[in-house]
C-alpha cells in the first residue's frame, strides 16, 4: 500500500472504508429483515395452526377426522398431522410430514407446544406443534417457507450488489477528491520543476485554502529570493567582466608588442612570454563568457527570432572551425524560429567543447521529424560519466582531467549552451555515443511549414 501513489492510495482507502461501511449496512438491514419478516411468518402460521387445530380437536369425537385433515391440506399449501395414540393421520400432498425429527414429533406427542425450522423433503418448512386440550392427540402443521426462502436470496443478493457498487462509488468518489485535493500539489511540482530549470519567475497562485496559502507563500518567497540571488550574481559577474575589460586590453595590447618583438627577448625569457600569452587568451574567454553569462540570466536582451534553416546555419557554423575529421550527417531540412547569434553560440560551443576536451569532433548530425528539430555532435573522448551528465551544464563544472581531458577550460561554454537552449524552449543532454565518446543532443520545437 505505501508503494502506491498518493492519489492510488487515497482511492484504494475512499473504496475499502465504503465497502466496509456499506458492509455493515447490509448486513445490519439483512438481520432486521429477515428477523421481521420470520417472526411475522413464524406468528402468523402459529394463529393458523392453533385455529385449525381447534378445528380437528372437535372432530375427534364427532367423526370425519380423515376428511377434514384432507381438506386442510388441499385448501392451504401446508401439511397437515394428527397423532391420536398409534394412530397417524395426515393430509397434504407437497410436504411428507411423518419426516419431521423424531424429536419433534416425541415432544409434541409428550404434550410439549413445539416450534421450529428444519428441511424436510429439500426445503426449509416451519413446523408447529400443538396439543389439542381435552385429549391426548397431538396436531402438527407444516409450512413451507420457499417464497421466504426465496425472497431472502434475492435480498441477500440486492444487498451484496448494494455493497459493492456502494465500494466502487467511494473508490471513484476517492479518485474524484484525490484529484482535486492533489491539484495545488500538482502545480506546486510543476512550479518546482520550471524552476529547477532555471525559470525563477514561475510563481504559485493564491489557491484560496487556509491549509495551502502558507505553502504558496514559502514557496514564492524561496523563488523571488532565488531570482533576486541570482540577478545579483549576474549583475556581480557583468560588473566584475567589465571591470577587467580595460586591464584585460592593456595586457593584451602589452602582449601583442612582445610578439612583435619577440626576436629581440632573451631566448629564456621566451617559455615565460608563451605561458602569459596562453593565459591572457584563456581569461579573454572567460571575461567574455562571463559577459555572456551576465547578459543570458533574467535581464538578458530579448531574443530575435527568426525562421532558420537549421542544416545549413549548423554548416556555416562549423565551417570556420577546425573540424577537419568531423562528418556532418543531415536528414531533412528541419527549420526553427530562433534567434541566429544564439544558434550559432551553441553549436560553437559544443563544437569547441568536443575538440578541447572530447578527444576531437567526430560528428555533427541534424535532423526533423515535423514536430522536433535536433542537433547531435558526437566527439571521441571516454564520455561523460553518469553521475555527471546534469552537473555538466551547470556554470564552472569541468570534469577530472582524466575523464574529459585539459585543455584549460573554465566550465562556462556548456553553461551557455543550457541557458540558449533553455531560452528557446528546447532541450539538451548527453548520452553515449556508439561507438565510443560523447554525444550532446539539442532539440527544439520544429517550425510548422
Amino acid at each position: 500500500m505505501r508503494r502506491l501513489p498518493l492519489h492510488l492510495r487515497v482511492m484504494v482507502w475512499f473504496g475499502l472504508v465504503s465497502l466496509a461501511v456499506c458492509s455493515a449496512l447490509a448486513v445490519l438491514t439483512w438481520n432486521m429483515a429477515t428477523g421481521y419478516m420470520l417472526d411475522q411468518r413464524e406468528r402468523a402460521a402459529l394463529n393458523q395452526a392453533t385455529a385449525n387445530s381447534r378445528l380437528v380437536a372437535g372432530a375427534l369425537d364427532e367423526g370425519g377426522l380423515r376428511e377434514l385433515v384432507t381438506g386442510l391440506g388441499a385448501e392451504l399449501e401446508s401439511a397437515v398431522m394428527v397423532i391420536d395414540g398409534g394412530r397417524v393421520i395426515t393430509g397434504g400432498n407437497l410436504i411428507d410430514p411423518t419426516r419431521l425429527p423424531r424429536e419433534f414429533t416425541d415432544l409434541v406427542t409428550s404434550g410439549t407446544p413445539v416450534r421450529q425450522r428444519t428441511m424436510l423433503d429439500g426445503a426449509v418448512v416451519l413446523a408447529v406443534g400443538l396439543t389439542m386440550p381435552q385429549s391426548t392427540a397431538a396436531y402438527v402443521e407444516v409450512f413451507p417457507l420457499r417464497e421466504l426462502d426465496r425472497t431472502f436470496r434475492y435480498l441477500g443478493w440486492m444487498l451484496t450488489v448494494g455493497a459493492a457498487c456502494g465500494g466502487l462509488a467511494g473508490a471513484v468518489l476517492g479518485r474524484w477528491a484525490a484529484r482535486h485535493a492533489l491539484a495545488p500539489l500538482g502545480r506546486m511540482i510543476e512550479a518546482a520543476g520550471r524552476a529547477a530549470r532555471g525559470d525563477l519567475s514561475v510563481r504559485l497562485p493564491d489557491a484560496g485554502d487556509a491549509d495551502l496559502i502558507p505553502l504558496a507563500r514559502a514557496f514564492n518567497d524561496t523563488a523571488e529570493g532565488l531570482e533576486r540571488r541570482v540577478a545579483r550574481d549576474a549583475r556581480f559577474a557583468g560588473d566584475v567582466s567589465h571591470e577587467l575589460r580595460s586591464p584585460l586590453t592593456t595586457m593584451l595590447n602589452a602582449m601583442a608588442v612582445l610578439r612583435r618583438r619577440r626576436g629581440e627577448l632573451p631566448p629564456g625569457a621566451l617559455p615565460a612570454v608563451d605561458l602569459l600569452d596562453n593565459e591572457l587568451h584563456r581569461f579573454r574567454r572567460l571575461v567574455g563568457d562571463l559577459l555572456e553569462i551576465s547578459r543570458t540570466d533574467p535581464e538578458a536582451d530579448a531574443l530575435d527570432p527568426e525562421l532558420i534553416d537549421l542544416a545549413q546555419l549548423v554548416r556555416e557554423a562549423i565551417s570556420v572551425l577546425p573540424t577537419s575529421r568531423a562528418v556532418l550527417d543531415v536528414t531533412g531540412s528541419p527549420r526553427v524560429h530562433a534567434d541566429r547569434r544564439s544558434l550559432e553560440r551553441i553549436v560553437t560551443n559544443l563544437v569547441d567543447n568536443a575538440n578541447q576536451h572530447g578527444g576531437g569532433l567526430v560528428r555533427v548530425g541534424v535532423s526533423g521529424d515535423g514536430r522536433t528539430a535536433r542537433v547531435e555532435v558526437d566527439d571521441d573522448g571516454p564520455g561523460v560519466p553518469a553521475d555527471q551528465r546534469d552537473t555538466v551544464f551547470e556554470r564552472f563544472a569541468r570534469g577530472a582531467p582524466a575523464d574529459r581531458g585539459h585543455s584549460g577550460g573554465v566550465g562556462l561554454g556548456l553553461a551557455l549552451v543550457s541557458q540558449h537552449v533553455h531560452r528557446h524552449g528546447g532541450t539538451v543532454t548527453v548520452t553515449d555515443r556508439p561507438g565510443g565518446g560523447a554525444r550532446f543532443t539539442v532539440e527544439f520545437p520544429e517550425a510548422t511549414p
